[in-house]
């Protein structure tokens, strides 16, 4: 297993800088001895082999390309299956686990394949990959302890297994040279297929995506661009159907990246609200508390995350999304991108609390699947409506800061002024009734008495035959 050293590039100290350390006791017993054999100048010295180690670094700085990271442990509690590969390790941060290793004789069977289908050496591929090394380890937190040949040779085999999978979705791995019965390689459905697919969506299993391009480059030889690339990998997740990169000229930066996009809304309108929200992350009420408000939902083929309410016929617009067994890992994993990549906004955050305030209920689940906007294939609506509350119970977001935050205050006022009107509507009603009684019953003193003795006898009546009636059934009993 490749060791991974995690830094904190945050002292930028000059190369001519002096540390002087005075060591003082001030006649304290307690103060503990130096450890015996390391003088005081050699405490320096380490110390400042350390700092300049930290110059060299904030001089070039690597996390201008830091784009996959480790997930911090606080994130984790106990959620490992959800974040640490099971099947198949992608990158230096798993490689070499134990309970991954069977999948690295499916990769080297992969690359075989490959190189017969498109008549190249392999020197070919390490070659090119070895070009851009470096700017493949910056992409990755910490200080990857690989020598440059392991390094480069994981990155083929892992990138060239990743890329085979895509295109055998694509195209057919039949195409590709695969037999239908291949255990990998194929389209037949499996529980294992599942598995690989939930371990290539995770942050800390993820191989740039430019490594990618270089690779599929070279088997076509020809160049592929961003935007092919992108396709492929949102058709091998299922994405296809919902909605695509909201900015395709933009560099993605590893799959998990595409996905991310995928959720973006096309335009950021609706941001910059500040000093609205009130009640936090509960801005948006439950399904039938906005179908009583009059709110009517339809769905369409958008960006996931371009959700949309049209104030002048009441209808909220949402994509639709699909849920399956591997929704958390992936909502936790988009999630997690969000918290660690810098500038990357909080947008899926903001979908998924959304959404959670939506499906209070499994009737608000049952009601979303009616209209499309929900399709699952979970046991019931129930577990629908518990996976998004497990998604935010540890979810810290100030909703001002959501995309969604005018959305919701547009929503909000729709039911404030439907609120009024049937308030104003009963109002109405009673003066004109009101008025009707005063003028037409209640315009002598002769008429306020008729009316209050008609009312007595309706009473009066009423008890008669509730009590005729509960003595025959008393009877009969």
């Amino acid at each position: 297993m490749a060791a991974v050293e995690s830094g904190f590039p945050n002292v930028q100290p000059e190369a001519s800088e002096a540390l002087e350390i005075e060591v003082k006791t001030d006649g304290a017993e307690n103060v503990p001895k130096d450890e015996p054999g390391v003088s005081s100048s050699q405490w320096v010295v380490s110390i400042r082999e350390k700092l300049e180690q930290v110059r060299r670094d904030t001089a070039e700085p690597k996390w201008e390309r830091l784009s996959i990271y480790w997930i911090p442990q606080f994130l984790k509690d106990g959620e490992d299956k959800a974040y640490v590969p099971q099947i198949v390790s992608l990158g230096p941060y798993h490689n070499g686990k134990e309970h991954l290793r069977p999948m690295d004789w499916h990769k080297l069977r992969c690359l075989r394949c490959l190189l017969k289908r498109s008549n190249q050496q392999i020197s070919v591929y390490l070659d090119s990959v070895k070009e851009v090394e470096e700017i493949a380890r910056a992409c990755y937190e910490g200080t990857i302890s690989m020598s440059s040949n392991d390094f480069v040779e994981m990155l083929v085999l892992d990138g060239c297994f990743v890329i085979e999978l895509i295109q055998g979705v694509a195209k057919g791995f039949n195409v590709l040279g695969y037999l239908p019965t291949d255990p990998i390689f194929s389209m037949w459905g499996s529980m294992l297929k599942v598995q690989i697919k939930r371990d290539m969506i995770m942050l800390e299993n993820q191989i740039p995506l430019f490594i990618l391009k270089r690779l599929l480059s070279l088997q076509h030889d020809n160049p592929i661009d961003e935007q092919y690339m992108a396709s492929l990998v949102l058709k091998f997740f299922d994405f296809h159907g919902q909605g695509g990169p909201s900015s395709s000229s933009q560099c993605e930066l590893h799959c998990l990246e595409v996905i991310w996009r995928a959720f973006l809304p096309s335009s950021l309108e609706g941001e910059g609200a500040k000093g609205w929200s009130q009640n936090r992350q509960q801005l948006i009420p439950c399904v039938t508390e906005l179908q009583e408000a009059g709110i009517k939902f339809r769905t369409d083929a958008r960006n996931l995350g371009d959700i949309r309410f049209k104030s002048e016929d009441g209808i909220l617009e949402i994509p639709s999304l699909v849920i399956h067994e591997g929704t958390r890992s992936l909502f936790l994993n988009l999630m997690a991108f969000e918290k660690s990549h810098f500038g990357c906004g909080n947008h899926v955050t903001s979908y998924v609390i959304f959404m959670h305030n939506l499906m209070n209920s499994p009737e608000d689940v049952q009601y979303l699947c009616s209209h499309d906007i929900i399709k699952h294939c979970l046991m019931s609506n129930a577990e629908v409506a518990n996976l998004f509350n497990r998604l935010c119970q540890e979810v810290a977001l100030d909703m001002e800061d959501s995309y969604l935050l005018n959305l919701s205050a547009e929503v909000y006022v729709y039911r404030l002024r439907k609120n009024i009107s049937w308030k104003a509507v009963l109002i109405q009603k009673w003066n004109s009734w009101s008025a009707i009684l005063k003028n037409k019953y209640f315009d002598n003193p002769w008429s306020i008495i008729s009316f209050i003795a008609a009312l007595v006898l309706l009473v009066l009546t009423f008890i008669q035959s509730f009590y005729a009636v509960y003595g025959y059934y008393r009877l009969h009993s």
